[in-house]
């Protein structure tokens, strides 16, 4: 079987994320909390490093959707009827985007945590 020429295997890649992202909730939640996390950065005047973190932080997040998505989706197409080795393989990759949603909340915290608190709480000794 040929594979895909470049931009043939970039429309459907495009078509994977956009199903993702129309047809699972926690794909839109994950995005607009992405994006709002973006602005208030981009509000801070955060380095490009800081920047940086948090855009892998946010795409890795987003990944996680979408293996999440394919692995619901194959396990849907190979066992129709409820199964318990269907629900491991359903539980185990929500599990994973659980991880990284919670990781992605801890690096959030650490990066926006400081300039925020110091902003809205400025110290006795600040400029």
């Amino acid at each position: 079987m040929k594979q895909p020429g470049f931009w043939r295997s970039m429309t459907h890649a495009w078509a994977g994320l956009v199903y993702t992202i129309q047809t699972q909730l926690n794909a839109k939640i994950h995005l607009c909390v992405g994006f709002l996390v973006m602005v208030v950065a981009i509000w801070l005047g955060l380095d490009f490093l800081r920047l940086s973190v948090l855009v892998l932080t946010i795409g890795a997040v987003l990944a996680g959707e979408t293996i999440n998505t394919t692995v619901e989706s194959i396990v849907d197409l190979l066992s129709p009827e409820w199964h318990e080795k269907a629900k491991v393989a359903k539980d185990v990759a929500a599990a994973g985007v659980l991880i990284l949603s919670l990781t992605a909340v801890i690096v959030g915290l650490l990066i926006l945590g400081p300039p925020l608190f110091e902003r809205f709480i400025p110290t006795k000794f600040g400029s």
